[in-house]
């Protein structure tokens, strides 16, 4: 009598398969990560040599120290944390409060207005480029932060409103209520009531909000001066008429990566309750 073998969830053969396929999944999501940074070890001599991935080098610090003491980089990250920073506040500013109104207000469409918000959102920002362009130089604005502010938080908005509708959504009414008849202000019902329930919103949406500020190309090229560029434009200046500059240009990719890495790392868990718990549901 043969023996007939079971397989099921727990079985080591599914466990291992499992673990493999995960394996070979975040090898290949880390190896551009692995050869930006590799080549921002290498000199010019290597980075143009005919060997595929170069994985024994001598390593170098000269494009690092190049951009840290040669290439402005003080500067540019000084404007990158200024329009990250205003512009995710400023969407979680007016995001909440179109938010809210969508959320408490109780209108014909109202569904329909915070779902289409979502579709705002899928327009890529290189189609805007051209009409935020000519509106910059139609009204004579000045090549600043400002301008760059102004349009990363019109960017982020619909996102933003779209998330935290749901949030507000799943937040009872009555909560409130009880609150102001306790004698309660409207900004103590908000930060008292709202806000230690709408953290994890709130959260997921500044995080978003901040890393598409902070990576943007396209308008950040468009809109800003020389001394107003941000770290994505300033890597792209190392592409010159001589050549394109491959390890200066990785160094500060690599510089350029490492705030949002540690930042969506240290906040995964806060972004996957938020995401799940944001759900509008009907």
């Amino acid at each position: 009598m043969s023996e007939r073998v079971i397989t099921g969830p727990n079985h080591p053969w599914q466990q291992w398969s499992h673990y493999l396929a995960l394996i070979v999944l975040a090898a290949i999501c880390l190896a551009p990560i692995w050869v930006m940074i590799a080549t921002s070890f290498k000199d010019d001599v290597i980075v143009q040599s005919a060997e595929p991935l170069w994985f024994f080098f001598l390593p170098t610090l000269d494009n690092y120290d190049y951009i840290l003491t040669r290439g402005k980089f003080d500067r540019y990250l000084v404007n990158s944390i200024i329009v990250g920073a205003v512009s995710t506040f400023l969407t979680l500013l007016f995001g909440g409060m179109c938010a809210y109104a969508l959320a408490r207000t109780e209108f014909k469409g109202r569904r329909l207005v915070a779902n289409s918000t979502l579709l705002i959102r899928m327009v890529p920002p290189a189609v805007l480029a051209v009409p935020a362009f000519f509106m910059v130089t139609t009204f004579s604005l000045k090549n600043d932060l400002a301008v760059l502010i102004f349009f990363y938080t019109a960017l982020n908005l619909p996102f933003a409103i779209w998330l935290l509708f749901g949030f507000y959504k799943q937040i009872p009414v009555e909560l409130e209520e009880a609150a102001i008849i306790d004698g309660a202000s409207p900004i103590q019902v908000f930060t008292r009531v709202l806000l230690p329930l709408m953290k994890s919103g709130y959260a997921v949406a500044g995080i978003f909000a901040f890393r598409i500020a902070w990576n943007e190309f396209i308008l950040a090229l468009l809109l800003t001066g020389r001394r107003s560029r941000t770290l994505p434009v300033a890597a792209a200046g190392f592409i010159t008429d001589t050549g394109v500059e491959w390890g200066r240009i990785m160094a500060m990719g690599t510089l350029i990566v490492i705030p949002p890495l540690l930042f969506t790392f240290f906040a995964a868990r806060q972004i996957i309750q938020g995401m799940t718990a944001g759900a509008v549901k009907g």
